[in-house]
């Protein structure tokens, strides 16, 4: 749903390839199995010995070609695939080195961040997931810069994650489409759009349980019938619904985000 944002020609996944792995520790439970005969240890120290022998120029340490839950929850991903998962790991690590994201702070995204266009909410969902909030009235792409945008939500979505409490693997997004005109809804907002998922599909595969487009307005529907195309297996995750729903399903009073309050 780090946005937040609108994108230039972004930093985008080299395609193939959706993930930021889980910023937690330990690592999390997942419903793929590693294939009969083959341990999961085994596969994570050859995946990370593929690496380092073809990519030796990929970063170590947290989030980098030698760290055991992201590889792990990249073989998940695949299907414990060995092949596919180095491959999509080796576009991962790329572009977080690329993007510089161990660099980005609150500090260096405090311009846009402040306008509120993006934000990660206090509070998780009555599923126990972080949350993710795009307002997408509060983007103006004439006065707003697409890289900086873009940084936005590489931050926020690098949070979101943070925040991942113990036996939660995904968050939930919520587009906020209400007062959303044409004034916002431009090729750079298309094209946030499409980062958003580029985002999630190559680099936090599995991270985003469910998308929330709340209250879109009938300018907005061309746009989707544009990206929808583009989501693939994510077109699933998404809900329209209006804002009562997002307060009587998905929060209680005390935790529904401060824009959903009555």
């Amino acid at each position: 749903m780090a946005a937040s944002c609108s994108f230039r020609t972004i930093v985008r996944a080299p395609p193939p390839p959706r993930g930021l792995a889980g910023a937690r520790r330990s690592v999390r439970c997942c419903s793929s199995a590693a294939p009969a005969g083959a341990s999961t240890s085994k596969l994570v120290l050859e995946v990370k010995e593929r690496l380092e022998r073809e990519h030796p120029g990929l970063p170590t340490g947290r989030s980098g070609r030698d760290d055991d839950e992201m590889i792990l929850w990249f073989l998940k991903d695949r299907k414990f695939a060995v092949d596919e998962a180095v491959s999509k790991l080796a576009k991962a690590i790329k572009w977080r080195q690329d993007f510089r994201l161990s660099e980005l702070s609150e500090e260096s995204v405090k311009g846009l961040y402040q306008t509120g266009k993006a934000y990660v909410h206090d509070s998780f969902d009555i599923n126990g997931r972080p949350v993710l909030v795009v307002v997408a009235a509060k983007h103006f792409p004439s006065k707003q810069d697409p890289l900086e945008n873009e940084k936005l939500c590489a931050f926020l979505v690098e949070k979101a994650l943070r925040k991942l409490p113990m036996g939660t693997d995904n968050i939930l997004g919520i587009f906020d489409l209400r007062g959303f005109g044409v004034e916002n809804g431009d090729l750079q907002f298309l094209k946030f759009l499409i980062f958003q998922i580029d985002v999630f599909y190559y680099y936090y595969p599995k991270r985003l349980g469910e998308v929330l487009f709340v209250d879109a307005p009938f300018v907005f529907q061309p746009m989707w019938q544009l990206v929808k195309p583009l989501l693939k297996q994510y077109a699933s995750l998404v809900r329209f619904c209006d804002a009562e729903t997002v307060r009587k399903e998905y929060f209680t009073e005390e935790t529904v985000p401060p824009d959903f309050r009555r």
